[in-house]
């Protein structure tokens, strides 16, 4: 019996057990051989012992413990939450309201000198003279030259400079915020590529139906029956899958470079002239009409894209948890991939492709501030938008009397940051394979 009375539960009262279970339990080495959750099954057992972890397992400690977690604060659980959580926001608010006013600033100081500065320079206290006079709003009228090279050749360059460098800057944001890709750019789902060989083959046919807007409404119809034309081919049992959306982009991207090819090997000598320099990219052809036709298509574009940064930044957590929180991924992605097409379809018909401004502003702007498209969308239209006015003025200045292509400048730009980007990529990652 003593032996009985010895296995009983009165040993719970063991000296060595309750130097285990007591406060002082953490410096026997025994104690670091029982698990933890182990003994937080048995110290209840115990009312001595219960007494001495009351306080962290109360609820209120419960919550201090988990509130560091939470909101990521390392400092003790006294520390309040919201306070820890105000100072980044505020300085995440901050930091965007700073870059956008910058970029804004840039974009209006950079427009005013590349409207004053050409083949013919005009001050650019004359420039803002001539322009509060046509609003009403004071200056004076410049000389009968000043006004018509300001009004006829170098305002609609600007203007259409700006539309089409943010309609192509906002595109590639959407794009990588779309498939989930920093790679990603307008041109890789053939929207470029079909909207040339709409281009293309008006100039190569010699069509005119529709005046002097043949060629631009060719190469937007053709852009966006190309785009429709991926998506559908790419759509399999409702769904549409990422990779062979862009395998079928490339796919259409070689058909199309080859049917471009066909057209300038049946033109002549002054529609081969005309079909390069096209092929280039080039604002040279500025006109208000082209200003116009652009307008509807960028506004439209640039007041939709934002509506959608939250649910992008959603889709970046991955499709499945982005359609647990209540997001349609496929009702994202068509309207998107539409909204990019009409971007990229009404920049191409009145630019020619001008590569790299989609891949080039969004990775810089997310380098200077981070991935969020609350910022990212619209401050890719104002990078693209400065982006393209640089590069306009640069092709006007740099060879004068002579004008550089556009295209190739920003190819010229692009391609080594995009090798850059390659190899930073791969060194994050560790290789490739």
């Amino acid at each position: 019996m003593a032996t009985h009375a010895h296995h009983s539960p009165a040993r719970e009262r063991d000296p060595d057990r309750e130097q285990r279970s007591g406060p002082q339990g953490a410096e026997s080495p025994e104690s670091h051989e029982i698990p933890e959750a182990h003994e937080s099954r048995e110290v209840p057992e115990s009312p001595e012992a219960h007494e001495h972890h009351e306080t962290p397992e109360s609820p209120e400690s419960s919550r201090s413990q988990e509130t560091p977690e939470g909101s990521r604060n390392v400092s003790g659980p006294g520390a309040p939450k919201d306070t820890n959580d105000a100072v980044p926001l505020a300085r995440t608010r901050t930091g965007a309201g700073l870059l956008t006013g910058g970029l804004l600033a840039s974009v209006l100081v950079l427009a005013l000198v590349s409207a004053a500065h050409g083949a013919y320079d005009i001050p650019v206290t004359d420039v803002i003279a001539s322009v509060r006079h046509r609003a009403g709003l004071g200056g004076h009228a410049l000389d009968r030259v000043g006004e018509s090279v300001l009004w006829n050749v170098r305002l609609p360059r600007v203007v259409l400079a700006l539309l089409v460098g943010a309609s192509l800057g906002c595109a590639g944001a959407l794009m990588q915020g779309v498939f989930g890709n920093p790679l990603a750019e307008p041109g890789i789902i053939g929207i470029s590529s079909g909207a040339a060989v709409g281009a293309v083959a008006s100039i190569a046919l010699g069509l005119s139906f529709l005046g002097n807007w043949t060629i631009t409404a060719c190469a937007f119809v053709a852009g966006l029956v190309t785009v429709l034309l991926v998506y559908a081919m790419s759509r399999s049992g409702g769904r549409t899958e990422v990779v062979t959306l862009i395998l079928t982009g490339i796919a259409v991207n070689a058909f199309a470079g080859a049917l471009i090819g066909l057209f300038i090997f049946f033109a002549d000598n002054a529609q081969i002239t005309q079909i390069t320099f096209w092929q280039l990219g080039s604002l040279s052809q500025a006109t208000w009409p082209k200003v116009l036709a652009v307008l509807p298509c960028a506004l439209l574009g640039l007041a939709i894209a934002p509506l959608y940064a939250r649910k992008l930044d959603l889709l970046a957590l991955g499709e499945r948890p982005a359609r647990h929180l209540g997001i349609d991924v496929e009702r994202l992605r068509i309207i998107l991939v539409l909204v990019v097409a009409l971007f990229t379809a009404a920049a191409v018909a009145v630019a020619g492709i001008i590569t790299f401004v989609g891949l080039l502003v969004p990775h810089l702007l997310r380098m200077a501030h981070g991935p969020g498209h609350r910022f990212l969308v619209p401050g890719s239209a104002l990078g693209g938008a400065l982006m393209l006015v640089a590069g306009d003025l640069a092709a006007r200045t740099v060879a004068e009397p002579a004008e550089l292509p556009l295209g190739v400048l920003t190819a010229l730009f692009g391609s080594p940051f995009f090798f850059w980007l390659l190899l930073r990529t791969r060194r994050r990652q560790g290789g490739w394979a």
